[in-house]
């Protein structure tokens, strides 16, 4: 994996090649090397790697996409910010399983470099509404269920979000007592 820089010194000699492979009356080999540089800007902002975890992701293969996500060494270096939101994004879908604790700090991490996409943003906040609600920060969770519900522009994410919001009603109903209601206990000493 190198430097995020690199791609583009590449693509710039790769264009100055073109262009010299223009100027010397050679149109085909120029437009193939003009065409063969858009290769290393898309992959300057489109990161292989993250591209390749995606892939294993969709196929449920999480050890594959962890194997792919661990090659990048140095992600300040290697991507740029965007790039490392993406990485944070999926490192806290993998961890989230295992560790919520590890996860929310991934999801917040994400969230702070940014995602480019609005859901995968809202996929990240319904997350940490979801470890939020577990350790019991109710107005936290209702927040970022509303963040998510609002970033959830094509309802992708609809059905998630109205299981979330059932399981915090359903928590937020206090228990009801079983039996004979204290009202009428009290009626019944008062007759004796």
């Amino acid at each position: 994996m190198f430097n995020k820089n690199i791609k583009l010194v590449i693509a710039v000699l790769i264009i100055a090649f073109g262009i010299y492979q223009f100027t010397e009356g050679e149109i085909g080999n120029g437009i193939m090397y003009i065409l063969l540089s858009t290769i290393f800007i898309f992959l300057y902002f489109k990161n292989e790697l993250i591209l390749l975890a995606f892939l294993k992701l969709r196929k449920q293969d999480f050890p594959g996409a962890k194997k792919w996500l661990d090659k990048i060494k140095n992600p300040e270096g290697a991507l740029v910010k965007k790039q490392q939101g993406y990485l944070n994004y999926l490192n806290g879908i993998m961890v989230s399983q295992t560790n919520m604790n590890e996860a929310e700090k991934y999801f917040k991490k994400a969230i702070d470099l940014g995602l480019s996409m609005d859901h995968d943003l809202a996929m990240a906040k319904l997350n940490l509404a979801g470890i939020a609600f577990s350790k019991r920060r109710k107005q936290e969770a209702q927040k970022l269920l509303a963040e998510a519900d609002k970033l959830d522009k094509r309802d992708m994410l609809a059905d998630q979000i109205k299981m979330m919001k059932q399981q915090m009603k359903k928590a937020s109903i206090p228990k009801q007592q079983y039996g004979q209601p204290t009202s009428s206990r009290q009626n019944r000493r008062s007759r004796r």
